[in-house]
């Protein structure tokens, strides 16, 4: 008998499960339950529940027993993710995922295959650690299966863009939502998660929850203070149970915590305007760091204020961007060019 098909769904709040009669889906769900109980966010659990109903579903149609998975079965699933043109951070999470899950299954590592190529030990460079030098290079044992993800360029919203889309909100939420990501560079869960205990109006400071549970306090600007100030006064629903900051103004679930889907709706429907389309959520957090880094805040102070595990990560916002580059070659010209002129008569 045929297994039936596979699907995602949501067992309670933050669980998911694998729908499906297949035994790998029993496994998974297994997976699935070790994860929560280990205290990953929600959105992880979900992530790793996605990859795997990519994975199972690839080796339900390839025949692959996971069992018997080796590195050049991952190879093989690489190869159809490249057809299917999956961008390459989600085809190493998902690789990464099939070693975990191997891992759960078996209590070992994916065997080595001939014919599976994997980068050098040094495929890094030899010497110090490229982007701040702090540390030395040690090169590992045995190097992952992994594509490689192309270095790209995020350009910060321009000043004109980012106030286009200010003036088109109509509430005080929305404005407040996203001076949280202009201002303070927070993530669109971390917006929707804040209660209305988070924000310390005396001390002027707010309280972030972000990612893995770890905790940031950040200032408040001003005008952010003044936009919360009239919308916890104005605007924001009296007779309600929910203590999350931000809720629904409108219609039946008036007074509910805002959802994700509203949140993107919010962007979605201003990012008609061919102005204003690339003017999402993240956009306006990448749009915080660069400006923060283009002001002198040092690295590590960064670091804190944007919520990121590792310095790398932060680097893409100390990254000039084109414009950046181009206003700071004609800065440095105008007084090279003065230094030489005339020079060659």
């Amino acid at each position: 008998m045929t297994a039936g098909p596979l699907s995602v769904v949501v067992k309670g709040e933050g669980s998911f499960r694998l729908r499906g009669d297949a035994p790998e889906a029993e496994r998974a769900n297994a997976f699935l339950e070790s994860i929560e109980l280990r205290g990953l966010s929600p959105r992880t659990v979900r992530a790793y529940a996605m990859d795997l109903l990519v994975l199972l579903r690839w080796s339900r149609r390839a025949d692959v027993e996971w069992a018997a998975l080796t590195e050049r079965h991952l190879l093989a699933f690489l190869e159809v993710q490249r057809a299917q043109e999956a961008k390459p951070r989600s085809i190493n999470r998902r690789l990464s995922t099939a070693k975990l899950f191997y891992r759960f299954i078996t209590g070992s590592d994916v065997p080595r295959a001939p014919g599976v190529p994997t980068p050098g030990r040094h495929f890094r460079g030899r010497g110090r650690e490229r982007n701040l030098g702090l540390h030395s290079l040690r090169p590992q044992r045995r190097m992952p299966l992994r594509v490689k993800v192309p270095r790209t360029l995020i350009e910060p919203l321009t000043e004109k863009c980012a106030r286009s889309f200010l003036e088109r909100l109509a509430h005080r939420r929305d404005v407040a939502l996203v001076y949280l990501m202009l201002l303070c560079g927070l993530r669109s869960r971390e917006v929707l998660t804040l209660t209305v205990s988070d924000v310390s109006f005396s001390d002027r400071r707010l309280r972030v929850h972000g990612k893995g549970g770890k905790e940031r306090a950040l200032p408040i600007p001003a005008v952010l203070q003044a936009v919360l100030t009239e919308y916890l006064q104005l605007e924001r629903p009296e007779r309600t149970s929910s203590d999350r900051l931000f809720l629904i103004l409108k219609g039946p679930n008036r007074g509910l915590p805002m959802t994700s889907e509203g949140l993107r709706s919010l962007f979605r429907h201003r990012r008609k305007q061919a102005e204003l389309a690339n003017a999402n959520a993240h956009r306006f957090r990448h749009t915080f760091g660069t400006d923060m880094a283009r002001a002198g805040v040092r690295l590590p102070v960064l670091q804190r204020m944007m919520g990121h595990a590792h310095a790398e990560t932060t680097l893409q916002y100390v990254n000039l961007s084109m414009a950046d580059v181009a206003a700071e070659f004609r800065r440095a010209m105008t007084t090279i060019q003065r230094r030489y002129r005339g020079s060659h008569r």
